[in-house]
């Protein structure tokens, strides 16, 4: 086992005594281990190059035109509660030169979401990811997602979605954000 996984056992196990609970206890006797594994799955982007995934599949192409990867579903965990979001990220650039494989895009949105994360800096991450390793002539990431911690907690407003966005290059002219816009609100 490694290093890393048993302090979190540790930490967990110690965690539940805390709570008041006995970790010996049948139906808890695994959770601390369960728990550490889960926790590393989820922050695995901590582990991640997401310039790297670009480059990886980075390919020169005179396509100049917007490329949208909508609804790429994703999980994170707020650093505040370490409580899950979730929802969906909507993201376009417009080539100059370079195109990179479209799953390279999502898997980009995983990277930046396995990390204790708020929704705002994610959204720029994506966006500034996108823009230093392919140098498009813009790029644009909306981002729509649920907070349990604002609805299991705290003010306890379940159906709200929260809407981040960033953009740079082109997307700074109006028309090409609401061409963006209105392509991903289209129905499914």
């Amino acid at each position: 086992m490694d290093e890393k996984l048993e302090g979190l056992q540790t930490h967990y196990r110690q965690i539940l005594e805390l709570l008041g609970e006995n970790p010996e206890r049948e139906g808890l006797m695994k959770t601390p281990e369960r728990v550490a594994k889960a926790m590393q799955k989820l922050t695995c982007g901590y582990n991640m190059d997401p310039a790297a995934v670009l480059n990886s599949a980075k390919f020169r192409e005179d396509y100049n035109q917007m490329v949208i990867v909508k609804d790429i579903n994703f999980y994170s965990l707020c650093e505040h509660h370490m409580l899950p979001f979730y929802g969906k990220a909507h993201v376009a650039y417009i080539p100059n030169g370079y195109i990179t494989g479209l799953s390279k895009i999502a898997r980009v949105v995983d990277i930046f979401s396995h990390r204790l994360q708020v929704q705002e800096r994610m959204t720029m991450q994506i966006k500034e990811c996108i823009q230093e390793a392919l140098q498009p002539k813009g790029v644009m990431v909306v981002i729509e997602a649920k907070h349990l911690c604002m609805q299991m907690r705290g003010v306890e407003k379940e159906n709200s979605i929260t809407t981040t966005s960033d953009f740079c290059g082109a997307f700074n002219q109006a028309k090409t954000r609401e061409e963006f816009l209105t392509l991903i609100s289209k129905p499914r």
